[in-house]
Protein backbone atom coordinates (compact mmCIF):
# COMPACT_ATOMS: atom_id res chain seq x y z
CA UNK A 1 0.00 0.00 0.00
CA UNK A 2 1.27 3.46 -0.83
CA UNK A 3 2.28 5.73 2.05
CA UNK A 4 1.11 9.30 2.63
CA UNK A 5 4.59 10.46 1.75
CA UNK A 6 4.24 8.79 -1.63
CA UNK A 7 0.96 10.58 -2.19
CA UNK A 8 2.56 13.96 -1.59
CA UNK A 9 5.45 13.00 -3.83
CA UNK A 10 2.98 12.23 -6.64
CA UNK A 11 1.35 15.62 -6.11
CA UNK A 12 4.81 17.17 -6.37
CA UNK A 13 5.46 15.44 -9.68
CA UNK A 14 2.15 16.61 -11.06
CA UNK A 15 3.12 20.17 -10.15
CA UNK A 16 6.54 19.79 -11.74
CA UNK A 17 5.29 18.08 -14.89
CA UNK A 18 6.62 14.85 -16.34
CA UNK A 19 10.31 15.01 -17.13
CA UNK A 20 11.76 13.17 -20.08
CA UNK A 21 14.52 10.69 -19.32
CA UNK A 22 18.05 10.66 -20.63
CA UNK A 23 20.10 7.68 -21.75
CA UNK A 24 23.38 9.52 -21.20
CA UNK A 25 25.60 8.70 -18.25
CA UNK A 26 25.10 11.36 -15.56
CA UNK A 27 27.76 13.78 -14.35
CA UNK A 28 30.09 12.73 -11.48
CA UNK A 29 29.62 14.14 -7.97
CA UNK A 30 31.50 17.15 -6.68
CA UNK A 31 31.49 16.61 -2.89
CA UNK A 32 31.80 19.38 -0.32
CA UNK A 33 33.66 18.94 2.97
CA UNK A 34 32.52 21.76 5.21
CA UNK A 35 30.99 19.84 8.15
CA UNK A 36 32.22 17.31 10.65
CA UNK A 37 30.89 13.76 10.71
CA UNK A 38 28.77 12.73 13.71
CA UNK A 39 30.83 11.36 16.57
CA UNK A 40 31.32 7.60 16.88
CA UNK A 41 31.11 6.33 20.44
CA UNK A 42 33.58 3.89 21.97
CA UNK A 43 30.90 1.20 21.85
CA UNK A 44 30.51 1.79 18.12
CA UNK A 45 34.25 1.50 17.48
CA UNK A 46 33.94 -2.28 17.58
CA UNK A 47 31.77 -2.20 14.45
CA UNK A 48 34.21 -0.17 12.37
CA UNK A 49 36.01 -1.96 9.51
CA UNK A 50 38.66 -4.55 10.23
CA UNK A 51 41.99 -4.57 8.47
CA UNK A 52 42.14 -5.88 4.92
CA UNK A 53 43.61 -9.17 6.13
CA UNK A 54 40.50 -9.77 8.25
CA UNK A 55 37.91 -8.97 5.58
CA UNK A 56 35.90 -12.00 4.47
CA UNK A 57 35.79 -11.38 0.72
CA UNK A 58 33.58 -13.78 -1.26
CA UNK A 59 33.88 -12.29 -4.77
CA UNK A 60 36.27 -13.90 -7.29
CA UNK A 61 37.44 -10.57 -8.82
CA UNK A 62 37.60 -11.74 -12.41
CA UNK A 63 39.48 -9.47 -14.84
CA UNK A 64 37.27 -6.87 -16.56
CA UNK A 65 34.20 -7.80 -14.52
CA UNK A 66 31.54 -5.22 -13.57
CA UNK A 67 31.74 -4.46 -9.84
CA UNK A 68 29.43 -2.20 -7.85
CA UNK A 69 27.90 -1.66 -4.41
CA UNK A 70 24.23 -1.35 -3.43
CA UNK A 71 22.70 0.77 -0.65
CA UNK A 72 19.09 1.60 0.17
CA UNK A 73 17.30 3.94 2.58
CA UNK A 74 20.70 5.23 3.59
CA UNK A 75 20.46 9.00 4.05
CA UNK A 76 19.82 9.43 7.78
CA UNK A 77 23.01 11.29 8.68
CA UNK A 78 23.34 9.06 11.75
CA UNK A 79 26.36 7.17 12.99
CA UNK A 80 25.10 3.86 11.55
CA UNK A 81 25.16 5.35 8.04
CA UNK A 82 28.74 6.49 8.58
CA UNK A 83 29.77 3.06 9.85
CA UNK A 84 28.28 1.38 6.79
CA UNK A 85 30.15 3.90 4.63
CA UNK A 86 33.43 2.96 6.36
CA UNK A 87 32.78 -0.71 5.65
CA UNK A 88 32.05 0.13 2.03
CA UNK A 89 35.38 1.92 1.68
CA UNK A 90 37.24 -0.97 3.30
CA UNK A 91 35.73 -3.38 0.77
CA UNK A 92 36.26 -0.98 -2.13
CA UNK A 93 39.98 -1.02 -1.45
CA UNK A 94 39.97 -4.78 -2.07
CA UNK A 95 37.20 -5.14 -4.64
CA UNK A 96 37.80 -1.99 -6.68
CA UNK A 97 34.11 -1.28 -7.35
CA UNK A 98 33.73 2.08 -9.06
CA UNK A 99 30.03 2.85 -8.70
CA UNK A 100 27.14 2.50 -6.27
CA UNK A 101 23.43 2.18 -7.01
CA UNK A 102 21.09 3.86 -4.51
CA UNK A 103 17.62 2.40 -3.94
CA UNK A 104 15.89 5.56 -2.72
CA UNK A 105 15.37 7.53 0.49
CA UNK A 106 18.80 8.95 -0.15
CA UNK A 107 18.30 12.16 1.89
CA UNK A 108 15.86 12.07 4.80
CA UNK A 109 14.48 15.20 6.45
CA UNK A 110 15.02 17.99 3.96
CA UNK A 111 17.16 18.85 0.96
CA UNK A 112 19.10 21.90 2.14
CA UNK A 113 22.82 22.07 1.28
CA UNK A 114 23.58 21.15 4.90
CA UNK A 115 21.51 17.97 4.57
CA UNK A 116 23.31 16.92 1.40
CA UNK A 117 26.67 17.44 3.07
CA UNK A 118 25.85 15.56 6.27
CA UNK A 119 23.82 12.75 4.72
CA UNK A 120 25.72 12.13 1.49
CA UNK A 121 28.94 14.03 0.88
CA UNK A 122 30.58 13.45 4.26
CA UNK A 123 29.79 9.78 4.91
CA UNK A 124 30.83 8.78 1.38
CA UNK A 125 33.73 11.23 1.05
CA UNK A 126 36.43 8.50 0.85
CA UNK A 127 34.45 6.79 -1.92
CA UNK A 128 33.83 10.06 -3.76
CA UNK A 129 37.49 11.04 -3.43
CA UNK A 130 38.39 7.66 -5.00
CA UNK A 131 36.22 8.49 -8.03
CA UNK A 132 33.28 6.24 -7.16
CA UNK A 133 30.03 7.38 -8.79
CA UNK A 134 26.61 7.12 -7.17
CA UNK A 135 23.58 6.41 -9.38
CA UNK A 136 20.42 7.20 -7.40
CA UNK A 137 16.77 6.34 -7.72
CA UNK A 138 14.15 8.35 -5.83
CA UNK A 139 12.35 7.13 -2.71
CA UNK A 140 9.14 8.32 -1.10
CA UNK A 141 11.13 10.40 1.43
CA UNK A 142 13.16 12.11 -1.31
CA UNK A 143 12.32 15.48 -2.77
CA UNK A 144 11.98 15.03 -6.56
CA UNK A 145 14.26 18.05 -6.95
CA UNK A 146 17.10 15.80 -5.77
CA UNK A 147 17.35 14.75 -9.39
CA UNK A 148 18.98 18.16 -9.99
CA UNK A 149 21.66 17.54 -7.35
CA UNK A 150 24.77 15.70 -8.48
CA UNK A 151 23.62 12.29 -7.26
CA UNK A 152 24.37 11.18 -10.82
CA UNK A 153 20.75 11.32 -11.95
CA UNK A 154 21.50 13.81 -14.72
CA UNK A 155 18.39 15.82 -13.80
CA UNK A 156 16.06 12.90 -14.61
CA UNK A 157 13.55 10.93 -12.57
CA UNK A 158 14.44 7.76 -14.46
CA UNK A 159 17.36 6.91 -16.71
CA UNK A 160 19.57 4.12 -18.00
CA UNK A 161 23.31 3.55 -18.21
CA UNK A 162 25.56 0.69 -19.26
CA UNK A 163 28.74 -0.84 -17.86
CA UNK A 164 30.38 -3.28 -20.25
CA UNK A 165 27.62 -5.79 -21.08
CA UNK A 166 25.39 -4.85 -18.13
CA UNK A 167 22.52 -2.36 -18.62
CA UNK A 168 21.05 -0.60 -15.59
CA UNK A 169 17.59 0.97 -15.48
CA UNK A 170 16.94 3.37 -12.59
CA UNK A 171 13.19 3.91 -12.18
CA UNK A 172 10.97 6.27 -10.20
CA UNK A 173 8.51 3.97 -8.44
CA UNK A 174 6.78 6.89 -6.70
CA UNK A 175 4.98 7.85 -9.89
CA UNK A 176 4.88 5.19 -12.58
CA UNK A 177 3.10 7.32 -15.17
CA UNK A 178 2.37 6.20 -18.75
CA UNK A 179 5.37 8.09 -20.13
CA UNK A 180 7.77 6.28 -17.83
CA UNK A 181 6.17 2.94 -18.67
CA UNK A 182 6.50 3.64 -22.39
CA UNK A 183 10.11 4.72 -21.93
CA UNK A 184 10.89 1.58 -19.90
CA UNK A 185 9.38 -0.78 -22.45
CA UNK A 186 11.24 0.88 -25.32
CA UNK A 187 14.59 0.86 -23.51
CA UNK A 188 14.23 -2.77 -22.39
CA UNK A 189 13.15 -3.85 -25.86
CA UNK A 190 16.02 -2.02 -27.56
CA UNK A 191 18.73 -3.17 -25.16
CA UNK A 192 21.02 -5.93 -26.38
CA UNK A 193 22.93 -6.16 -23.07
CA UNK A 194 23.60 -9.64 -21.69
CA UNK A 195 22.43 -8.48 -18.26
CA UNK A 196 19.49 -6.17 -17.58
CA UNK A 197 19.22 -4.86 -14.03
CA UNK A 198 16.36 -2.65 -12.82
CA UNK A 199 16.36 -0.79 -9.52
CA UNK A 200 13.89 1.46 -7.74
CA UNK A 201 12.46 2.09 -4.29
CA UNK A 202 9.22 0.14 -3.75
CA UNK A 203 9.60 -3.67 -3.84
CA UNK A 204 7.34 -5.75 -6.07
CA UNK A 205 7.70 -8.74 -3.76
CA UNK A 206 8.39 -8.36 -0.06
CA UNK A 207 7.83 -10.31 3.14
CA UNK A 208 8.34 -7.39 5.51
CA UNK A 209 5.55 -6.65 7.97
CA UNK A 210 5.76 -2.87 7.86
CA UNK A 211 5.21 -2.10 4.17
CA UNK A 212 4.80 -5.34 2.25
CA UNK A 213 4.81 -5.67 -1.52
CA UNK A 214 3.60 -2.95 -3.87
CA UNK A 215 1.10 -5.05 -5.80
CA UNK A 216 -0.13 -2.17 -7.96
CA UNK A 217 3.39 -1.38 -9.12
CA UNK A 218 4.01 -5.08 -9.72
CA UNK A 219 1.04 -5.28 -12.08
CA UNK A 220 2.49 -2.44 -14.16
CA UNK A 221 6.14 -3.37 -14.54
CA UNK A 222 6.66 -7.06 -13.71
CA UNK A 223 5.16 -8.14 -17.07
CA UNK A 224 7.70 -5.92 -18.84
CA UNK A 225 10.55 -7.41 -16.82
CA UNK A 226 9.44 -10.91 -17.77
CA UNK A 227 8.78 -10.07 -21.42
CA UNK A 228 12.11 -8.35 -22.08
CA UNK A 229 14.45 -10.55 -20.08
CA UNK A 230 15.32 -8.55 -16.97
CA UNK A 231 17.72 -10.62 -14.89
CA UNK A 232 17.81 -8.93 -11.47
CA UNK A 233 15.81 -6.31 -9.57
CA UNK A 234 16.93 -4.31 -6.52
CA UNK A 235 14.52 -2.35 -4.28
CA UNK A 236 14.53 -0.66 -0.86
CA UNK A 237 11.70 0.85 1.24
CA UNK A 238 11.36 -2.07 3.68
CA UNK A 239 14.13 -1.49 6.24
CA UNK A 240 15.53 -5.01 6.09
CA UNK A 241 17.46 -7.25 3.69
CA UNK A 242 15.79 -10.01 1.67
CA UNK A 243 16.82 -12.27 -1.18
CA UNK A 244 13.86 -14.01 -2.73
CA UNK A 245 13.66 -17.21 -4.69
CA UNK A 246 13.59 -16.34 -8.41
CA UNK A 247 10.21 -15.23 -9.72
CA UNK A 248 9.73 -16.14 -13.40
CA UNK A 249 13.51 -16.43 -13.66
CA UNK A 250 14.19 -12.97 -12.15
CA UNK A 251 16.30 -12.48 -9.02
CA UNK A 252 14.74 -10.02 -6.54
CA UNK A 253 16.63 -8.29 -3.73
CA UNK A 254 15.29 -5.90 -1.07
CA UNK A 255 17.91 -3.76 0.67
CA UNK A 256 16.36 -0.96 2.70
CA UNK A 257 18.58 -1.05 5.78
CA UNK A 258 21.74 0.86 4.88
CA UNK A 259 20.71 3.69 7.21
CA UNK A 260 17.26 2.90 8.57
CA UNK A 261 16.35 -0.37 10.30
CA UNK A 262 13.11 -2.16 11.18
CA UNK A 263 14.02 -4.99 13.56
CA UNK A 264 11.99 -8.21 13.69
CA UNK A 265 10.11 -7.11 10.59
CA UNK A 266 10.20 -10.35 8.62
CA UNK A 267 7.32 -12.72 8.04
CA UNK A 268 8.18 -16.38 7.57
CA UNK A 269 7.86 -17.34 3.94
CA UNK A 270 9.07 -20.11 1.68
CA UNK A 271 9.66 -17.43 -0.96
CA UNK A 272 12.62 -16.05 1.02
CA UNK A 273 16.03 -17.48 0.23
CA UNK A 274 17.88 -15.33 2.79
CA UNK A 275 16.97 -12.43 5.07
CA UNK A 276 18.39 -10.12 7.75
CA UNK A 277 16.56 -7.65 9.99
CA UNK A 278 18.79 -7.08 13.01
CA UNK A 279 21.29 -4.49 11.72
CA UNK A 280 22.21 -2.29 8.75
CA UNK A 281 23.80 -3.72 5.63
CA UNK A 282 25.01 -3.08 2.08
CA UNK A 283 25.87 -5.26 -0.90
CA UNK A 284 28.81 -5.68 -3.23
CA UNK A 285 28.16 -7.28 -6.62
CA UNK A 286 30.38 -8.62 -9.38
CA UNK A 287 29.13 -9.67 -12.81
CA UNK A 288 31.39 -11.72 -15.07
CA UNK A 289 30.12 -13.62 -18.09
CA UNK A 290 26.90 -15.43 -17.22
CA UNK A 291 27.43 -15.23 -13.45
CA UNK A 292 26.45 -12.66 -10.83
CA UNK A 293 28.40 -12.93 -7.58
CA UNK A 294 27.19 -11.00 -4.56
CA UNK A 295 27.96 -10.51 -0.90
CA UNK A 296 25.76 -8.77 1.66
CA UNK A 297 27.66 -7.28 4.59
CA UNK A 298 26.44 -5.95 7.93
CA UNK A 299 27.60 -2.85 9.78
CA UNK A 300 29.94 -5.01 11.89
CA UNK A 301 31.57 -6.52 8.79
CA UNK A 302 29.77 -9.86 9.03
CA UNK A 303 28.83 -11.54 5.75
CA UNK A 304 25.13 -12.25 6.11
CA UNK A 305 24.50 -13.62 2.61
CA UNK A 306 26.54 -14.53 -0.47
CA UNK A 307 26.10 -16.67 -3.54
CA UNK A 308 26.69 -16.94 -7.27
CA UNK A 309 23.66 -16.64 -9.55
CA UNK A 310 23.49 -17.88 -13.12
CA UNK A 311 21.98 -15.77 -15.89
CA UNK A 312 18.88 -17.37 -17.32
CA UNK A 313 18.37 -19.78 -14.43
Amino acid sequence: MRTCATFYRIVGYLALGVISASTQEPTPNQPATTQAAPPVSSAQQSSLPASASQIDLRLPLHPKSVRFAVIGDSGTGGSAQYEIAKEMEAYRELVGFDFVIMLGDNIYGGDSPKNFVRKFELPYKPLLDAGVKFYASLGNHDNPNERLYKLNMGGERYYTFKKNDVAFFALDSNYMDPQQLSWLEQRLRDSNAAWKICYFHHPLYNNGKHHGADVDLRSLIAPLFEKYGVNAVFSGHEHIYERLNPVHGIYYFILGNSGQLMTHDLRKSEAVEAAFDSDRSFMIVEIAGDKLYFQTISRSGQTIDSDVLQRGK
